[in-house]
């Protein structure tokens, strides 16, 4: 299965617990320096195609004080092997992408 960027930093959020659409889209944005936009109109359609794929599901669980009208996301057992098989994917191109004597990692 191929994964968007999108799709991939969401994943990566979830792994540690469950979190709303909104927060989900704060961490993507820390966790990538800002580099990685995840707007709400990509962010909505990535998680309704990652739940009918099966990747994520909506949270039943959520904060007693949250406002009720947030939906909250888990990620599923295919979606952390998906997770997975995506950092091994990105492994091995960065291997051979650092082999290469054009892109080697230049050091100052």
């Amino acid at each position: 299965m191929t994964l968007t960027s999108t799709m991939f930093h969401i994943l990566v959020v979830l792994a540690d617990g469950d979190l709303h659409g909104y927060a989900i889209m704060q961490e993507i944005d820390r966790i990538s320096d800002g580099s990685e936009a995840a707007g709400p109109t990509t962010l909505y359609r990535s998680i309704r195609q990652m739940r009918d794929l099966g990747l994520l599901r909506e949270s039943k669980s959520r904060p007693a004080e949250d406002d009720e009208r947030r939906r909250y996301y888990r990620i599923t057992n295919a979606g952390r092997r998906a997770a997975i098989a995506e950092v091994d994917r990105l492994e091995r191109v960065t291997r051979v992408a650092r082999s290469k004597r054009g892109l080697a990692t230049r050091t100052a």
